[in-house]
């Protein structure tokens, strides 16, 4: 009938779905452009974790700029996974590219990133001592309330588990410690990045970047970012294009942050990244809950109660994004 609004069409998971080789070259002009040409830098620096994100990111700059023209950057702390900065060495060895470590467990001794954290814990559990493993973790999205709080996961050096809610200030100082590690990381990349006339490659994918998954002028700061548009099921789609090793295609993402191992969906998204790419989609472009919930098999409830807790990160990311605001005469105050 004319005049009548079509349907919007269904969801479907092939909407992420990516044609691994144009895009590749695409993101190598990209960087290029950005680096060689607008930042007038000879390579880049990027910051390895084991991940996948990083190791894209390494590949891409690879192709882009010749292994001779990129480090590696390993640093590893006392309380990351024992294969993260091995699976750092893997990528970059299969790249050419040369690798540099930093062991950066003293530096965040001296600042008291153990410390304040263990200190923060311990008011929950005051048997948390050393030996102890902890990490903190938000309850499930799926069927659960829509107000969800953290709570301490603690592991006794005997293998007890012991679980405490966090209260708003405990919460607070456990992230502002835990904040050092990517703040000293990257700060060690702007070294390297100075003394090599290089620039610094950042790693946040799509979901990190627009659901604020980053710690501002940490893992946050860079002075490039080429997955930053890219779904983290997209950048899996790259990987083997590249070349990135299946051990490090077939590892669950994690945080690699708290002693106790811990993976992003119990500390952030709440879902795999498969399910929380494609309801990040769906919110972005429009589609109803009721869209989502089919798709992805969950009910209307469930994919309305992702679609709020999308909205809510994505103001924290808004802020988080922000440069520093100026103010005083002339300045802007809105």
């Amino acid at each position: 009938m004319s005049g009548t609004k079509p349907a919007v069409p269904d969801l479907v998971p092939s909407v992420l779905d990516v044609d691994p080789e144009p895009l590749i070259e695409e993101l190598v002009n990209g960087l290029q452009q950005a680096v060689r040409v607008r930042l007038r830098k000879r390579g880049a620096v990027v910051g390895l974790s084991g991940g996948i994100d990083s190791s894209v990111v390494l590949a891409l700059c690879t192709r882009a700029f010749g292994p001779e023209n990129v480090l590696g950057l390993r640093m590893p702390e006392r309380d990351s996974a024992d294969d993260s900065s091995a699976l750092g060495s893997l990528v970059a060895q299969s790249l050419g590219v040369e690798t540099t470590a930093e062991d950066i467990t003293d530096v965040l001794e001296a600042l008291g990133c153990y410390r304040r954290r263990d200190d923060a814990f311990r008011e929950l559990i005051p048997d948390y001592g050393p030996g102890w493993k902890a990490k903190i973790v938000l309850p499930p999205i799926l069927g659960g309330d829509s107000y969800r709080l953290f709570s301490v996961v603690a592991q006794s050096p005997e293998g007890q588990e012991v679980r405490a809610r966090v209260t708003a200030d405990t919460y607070r100082q456990i992230v502002a410690a835990t904040n050092f590690k990517q703040r000293t990381r990257k700060m060690l990349e702007y070294y390297h990045a100075d003394r090599l006339d290089y620039a610094v490659a950042g790693t946040p994918n799509r979901l990190e970047y627009d659901l604020g998954f980053f710690v501002k002028n940490g893992d946050g700061a860079a002075d490039v970012k080429p997955i930053a548009e890219l779904y983290k099921t997209q950048v899996y789609g790259l990987a083997a294009a590249l070349g990135v090793p299946e051990e490090i295609r077939s590892r669950t993402p994690t945080t690699d942050t708290y002693p106790l191992a811990q993976d992003q969906e119990e500390f952030y998204f709440s879902l795999p990244y498969q399910r929380m790419d494609l309801a990040l989609y769906s919110r972005m472009n429009g589609y109803p809950p009721e869209s989502l919930a089919a798709t992805i098999g969950i009910s209307v409830d469930d994919a309305a109660r992702i679609y709020a807790d999308i909205d809510a990160k994505r103001r924290i990311a808004e802020v988080l994004h922000l440069p520093a605001l100026i103010v005083g005469p002339g300045s802007v105050s809105d």
